[in-house]
Parts: C-alpha cells; structure tokens; sequence
C-alpha cells in the first residue's frame, strides 16, 4: 500500500456555535494534543493545535460572524493523527472542504460538503479520473416530474389555442377578434415561457 506523504486542507469551512466550538476543542485534546487558544480583541479565536513538544502544529482562525465561529483556511498536514482528526472535524461538524492525499505517484482530491464526501478524484500527472460522485437521486426523480408537468401544460396550451383559433375563425364581429386576440396573445406568452 502506498505510503501517503502529506494531507492538504484547501478551502476548508467550519461553521461552529460557541458550545459545538468546546467540543472541537476537546476533540483534540481527548486526543492528547496541546491546545493554544487566543481570544483577539474582536471576539476572534486564532487556536493552535501541537502533536507534542516539537511536533507538527495546526493554526485555525476562526472569525465570530453572526453568533456563529468561521473557520476558512488552508493547512498541509504529514501527521497522520492530525491529518485524521481534521477529517473528522469537517466530517463531524458538517464541513466543507477539499483534501488533497498527496502520494508519491498520484494524489487524491477529496470534496467534502456538509461533512460528506460527495466526491474522489484521482490526479496522476496531467490525468484526472472520478473515482466517486454523488448523485442526487431523489433532487434529480424531482426535476424529471416537474419537467414532466411543464410538458403537460405545454400540450395544454396547445389545445388551448387550437381551439380559440377555431372559434376566432368562426367569429364575424372585429370586437370578438380583439378579445380571442388577447387571450391567444397571453398564452403564447405562457407557451415562449415554458419552452425556454
């Protein structure tokens, strides 16, 4: 099995509440890794997270914005037990990030959203290959029967028109035309619209 050389968090986004923060908090310590945290004058955290004396280190800003701690940032991990607990924080606290698992002789992207993976990609060189991709079954049946409904409406208006043409025909009175008129102008209209 191939050796991983280091982690990469990119665009990385964690929305935490001041109680899910204590938890993230203690999710590294439970972990037994030294924790540094440090209140600025704005309310603002900058948290800096210590595999030992020595070892690798991850620096987290987190911006307080409505109520709410935003962490957005990138940082390149070759400790695996950091690497891991980062992956659990986005998953655990429904991140959004994307992970480069850097290898030797490829490297796999990872995109995660709401703290699911949703896609893999490998990069080897120039050549990129989906290794997984969500799909939303349920969002995609959804369109597929509204799609549907527009086309029923469609034949709708269809006959519609095809019968105030019949009667526009059999009309004498130039009054009478102007009314048919107007209503095969609207539903024209409502035709364009639901072909667009």
């Amino acid at each position: 099995m191939a050796q991983r050389l280091a982690t990469e968090y990119v665009k990385t986004c964690l929305q935490l509440t001041e109680a899910e923060m204590l938890k993230f908090f203690q999710m590294f310590v439970d972990h037994q890794l030294a924790l540094q945290v440090k209140v600025l004058e704005n309310g603002n955290q900058e948290v800096v997270f210590q595999d030992g004396a020595g070892g690798q280190e991850i620096v987290l800003s987190f911006e307080k914005k409505s109520g709410l701690y935003e962490c957005t940032g990138s940082c390149r991990l070759s400790n695996t037990k950091l690497a891991n607990l980062m992956r659990k924080a986005v998953s655990d606290f429904k991140g959004s990030a994307i992970v480069n698992r850097i290898y030797s002789a490829y490297t796999m992207v990872y995109t995660y959203a709401h703290g699911t993976v949703v896609k893999i990609e490998e990069i080897k060189g120039q050549r990129v290959t989906v290794i997984y991709e969500h799909k939303d079954t349920i969002g995609l049946l959804q369109q597929l029967f509204k799609r549907q409904e527009i086309e029923q409406e469609i034949e709708m208006i269809h006959d519609q028109i095809n019968h105030l043409l019949d009667v526009r025909n059999m009309l004498q009175e130039p009054q009478e035309h102007e009314q048919v008129d107007v209503r095969l102008k609207e539903l024209t209209h409502r035709l364009f619209v639901l072909e667009a």
